[in-house]
């Protein structure tokens, strides 16, 4: 499954690279955003309280339980129009609602948005890799895994129409037709925040009235 800290960490860390690690704005919001954050989590927990409300909504589990404890949904519009249309939803293993990411594509954003005003540092570069959720053969449970596009595309794979038998051929699964859902998640500017109250800060990286479960990040995606 997708690692919520460990991947924010690694965008921090290339971010840091690129503009200074004094960069990094305080977790805790700062001036407009303040409002942005009090607006989404009134509206957020309003239509989306539990994970079936994202799924009626078109929403589409894609990961495990991480080690902050959320699990992701998305709906694979990653060019969010207003805080009202986050690209991705997540919940902890009882499906309470916990946070948000807001996207916007680099294809058509070289730098990051200026938009909500939220300050532009706190959108993390995420690379473009492909997703798929598969059945496991024993187990017969969903298995939520990705691989890099690099590798994807190598293996012959159309990024833009991925299908199963890439997965195949490159060894990842054996049998095409245990994949449920698969697509691309594209090269976005990504921005994290705490729906559900954190006193550590709506864009901290871990919030302490989260206990995960003792499941999380016991897989690698």
């Amino acid at each position: 499954m997708v690692n919520r800290f460990l991947f924010s960490a690694l965008a921090i860390i290339a971010a840091g690279t690129m503009l200074g690690a004094a960069s990094k704005p305080p977790d805790k919001p700062v001036g407009a955003e303040v409002q942005f954050v009090h607006s989404i989590q009134l509206d957020l927990m309003h239509r989306f309280p539990t994970g079936a409300d994202a799924e009626k909504a078109g929403y589409v589990r894609f990961t495990n339980e991480d080690n902050t404890g959320a699990i992701s949904y998305a709906n694979r519009n990653w060019q969010s129009a207003d805080p009202r249309h986050p690209s991705q939803l997540w919940y902890d293993v009882k499906g309470n609602l916990l946070g948000a990411d807001f996207s916007v594509l680099q294809s058509s954003h070289a730098q990051p948005p200026h938009l909500w005003g939220i300050n532009p540092a706190r959108w993390l570069s995420f690379r473009a890799h492909i997703h798929y959720i598969a059945t496991d053969p024993q187990t017969h449970q969903p298995v939520y895994s990705a691989v890099g596009l690099k590798k994807f595309t190598a293996a012959g794979g159309d990024p833009n129409n991925p299908t199963a038998d890439t997965f195949v051929k490159m060894g990842v699964i054996k049998d095409a037709g245990t994949v449920q859902t698969l697509f691309l998640f594209p090269a976005i500017w990504d921005l994290i925040v705490w729906v559900k109250p954190n006193p550590n800060g709506a864009f901290a990286d871990k919030n302490p009235n989260v206990i995960p479960s003792q499941n999380a990040a016991k897989d690698s995606m």
